[in-house]
């Protein structure tokens, strides 16, 4: 079982180490994934000299260690939106994430990114009784305060879009999509590069500091000065920006992927090649690939990733998968590995200043269409664009009592699997 991510097997290898690192840029991007190459790409073609710093090399993080879902809404459901912000500033919020979706499909069509984008559909599978009448509640508030259609489907009739008799009924929603993110990441980065955009991987950023109107950053492959700086390194925020550190709880996501399954019986799984997530805390997300293995994913530990965490989750997940597949139970699972989700405060994205520095995260799971869309709105923000945005907003709740080291996870883990045996 390989402890790489399958996506990379899709994608050539390549080296885009540059010889020198710039003195000076305009802008310093902290971070090759999704969020960072977005906004110095917007940067770029705004006329910007823009430099990219990556500690590992492009989309090494969860930008090339995702499930591939692109997912309509926000990690918080409805619900919990209208009864937080009301019913106005909910349905923005609702809007703003699909049309990040479309965002993603325009710039994946403009740059020519081949990333096996389909919009597929998703289902979000009830796992108890109780969460299928919470779909039918859903649904009358999705189409009355977002004017968002989706269906839903009774257990009896779930054979249609999933082969498993282990859920109690599904919401369907048409909208969603899903594409490889390892292709997607490296497509971004050559629209980035066509841009005028200079990456470096192997260059770990190590401190910032201000010098007059400067800053001045130190990398592991030497120092620039740049005017502005943005931190886009979401769940792997390091020391370098403390502020943002203590903004962002990174929380370890799990996947597996079987060896290729033949078509008849990839068909059984899932007849309309819909992606999945269930309505469980410690939720099960899973899809089929072009080659038609089966990724399975989920919190299957509230930890932060290491090789003995992901092999125990890999067992974890691999029990989980034959529970809601029992037809795979002989079927090898032939890739396992691991990677960071970051969470914010409030559970919602943020962008702005933050302590001098410009700052970008906090998707929650929620990542591929909305750190694309956050990345390219704060580029045009640091560009001079007058863009008043809910997304862009300086006052990024803090959490009490914390700095950056997650010891509370245990806990959370504990209270949602409690959640999930009563609820």
């Amino acid at each position: 079982m390989k402890a790489t991510p399958y996506w990379w097997e899709t994608v050539p290898a390549q080296s885009h180490l540059q010889e020198n690192i710039p003195s000076r840029a305009d802008v310093a991007v902290v971070g090759g994934g999704y969020t960072g190459l977005a906004a110095a790409r917007q940067l770029a073609r705004a006329g910007a000299s823009v430099v990219v710093f990556e500690a590992e090399r492009v989309g090494w993080g969860a930008s090339s260690r995702n499930g591939g879902q692109v997912l309509t809404g926000l990690r918080l459901d409805p619900g919990t939106l209208v009864r937080r912000y009301g019913e106005a500033r909910a349905r923005e919020w609702f809007e703003i994430s699909s049309h990040a979706i479309r965002a993603l499909e325009q710039l994946i069509a403009e740059e020519r990114i081949e990333c096996e984008y389909a919009r597929t559909g998703h289902l979000q599978a009830a796992w108890k009784p109780s969460h299928f009448k919470a779909f039918a509640e859903e649904q009358v508030l999705l189409a009355r305060v977002f004017g968002h259609r989706v269906e839903l489907v009774s257990r009896e009739q779930q054979r249609s879009e999933i082969g498993s008799d282990v859920y109690h009924g599904l919401l369907v929603d048409e909208r969603s999509g899903a594409l490889n993110p390892a292709q997607y990441v490296a497509g971004l980065h050559e629209a980035a590069s066509r841009a005028g955009v200079k990456v470096f991987e192997a260059a770990a950023v190590i401190r910032v500091w201000r010098e007059g109107s400067d800053w001045t950053i130190e990398s592991s492959r030497g120092p620039i000065r740049a005017h502005d700086v943005l931190f886009a390194t979401d769940g792997y925020t390091g020391p370098a920006s403390p502020a943002l550190r203590s903004r962002l709880v990174s929380i370890g996501s799990y996947v597996i992927a079987t060896a290729p399954l033949p078509p008849c019986d990839a068909s059984m799984l899932l007849p309309k090649g819909r992606t999945v997530f269930d309505s469980k805390h410690f939720l099960y997300y899973f899809r089929l690939t072009r080659e038609r293995r089966l990724l399975f994913g989920g919190r299957a530990e509230f930890s932060q990733p290491t090789d003995a965490s992901t092999r125990r989750a890999a067992d974890i997940l691999r029990r989980g998968m034959t529970q809601v597949f029992p037809q795979l139970a002989d079927v090898r699972v032939e890739y396992a590995w691991s990677g960071n989700v970051a969470f914010t405060r409030d559970q919602m994205p943020h962008a702005g200043l933050v302590d001098g520095l410009w700052c970008a995260g906090g998707y929650c799971g929620h990542g591929i269409a909305m750190a694309t869309h956050l990345g390219s709105l704060v580029g045009r923000r640091m560009a001079g664009e007058p863009i008043d945005h809910p997304l862009l907003d300086d006052r990024w709740p803090t959490i009490p009592l914390y700095s950056g080291v997650p010891f509370f996870l245990p806990l959370v883990g504990a209270y949602y699997k409690l959640l999930d045996a009563v609820g």
